[in-house]
């Protein structure tokens, strides 16, 4: 596996850097769209991308705010520049000549669930799969219908609030969709053997509409 830190500039020359693993013979790229107050660092997500990994799914774990821009509350539920964010790191990832011809998909947790809706409703074409964990989509309810990709939101039963709001947003997508309750887990999934759960559900959705997708456009180039 190729293993490398990226940096990339955004408005005002800001540097954002990310962590980007590449496993021999990657059949797709998931880019991690972090929650508030979380990072590259989240244990969380480092997880749930090693085991992408292991299945020949690229990774790029990637921080949206500086830390400086972190410490302002406000910025963490900034959708708006969250999500123009994300869309300018997918556009330079694109031109990345290892991964560029691979199809792309986001995974949103908390917060972060709102700008990977918000960004793919915008990246038509460009992004294949979503998959949220404890996600925040009712924060990009305008955006919701305009999604087009399908997108799995993973909830715990636990996190009563948040499941309701998923609940909420659920309605409003009119793509190819799924809600899936992980029975005994909190908002984030620290109980015993729930983030694994969260990691195959995460895994088998993205293997199921990106690995496909990379057999047709291979078979469309050959």
């Amino acid at each position: 596996m190729q293993t490398q830190e990226i940096n990339i500039t955004v408005e005002n020359q800001i540097r954002l850097k990310g962590n980007l693993n590449i496993p021999d013979g990657a059949a797709s790229l998931v880019v991690f769209s972090h929650g508030s107050g979380s990072s590259r660092f989240s244990t969380r997500n480092r997880y749930v991308a090693d085991i992408l990994n292991k299945e020949k799914i690229a990774t790029l774990l990637i921080d949206l705010l500086t830390e400086k821009e972190d410490a302002a509350f406000e910025n963490r539920f900034d959708i708006a520049l969250l999500s123009e964010r994300l869309i300018t790191i997918t556009s330079y990832v694109q031109e990345l000549p290892k991964i560029k011809k691979l199809p792309f998909g986001y995974f949103g947790s908390s917060t972060g669930a709102a700008s990977a809706l918000t960004a793919a409703a915008q990246l038509d074409g460009v992004i294949h799969s979503i998959v949220c964990r404890g996600g925040r989509p009712d924060l990009a309810m305008q955006s919701l219908p305009a999604v087009k990709v399908p997108t799995l939101l993973i909830v715990g039963s636990l996190d009563k609030e948040v499941l309701v709001l998923n609940q909420k947003a659920y309605t409003q997508l009119h793509c190819e969709k799924k809600i899936e309750i992980v029975e005994g887990a909190s908002h984030l999934f620290e109980e015993p053997g729930k983030i694994d759960q969260v990691a195959q559900l995460a895994s088998g959705w993205f293997k199921k509409y990106m690995n496909k997708l990379k057999i047709k456009i291979h078979a469309v180039q050959g």
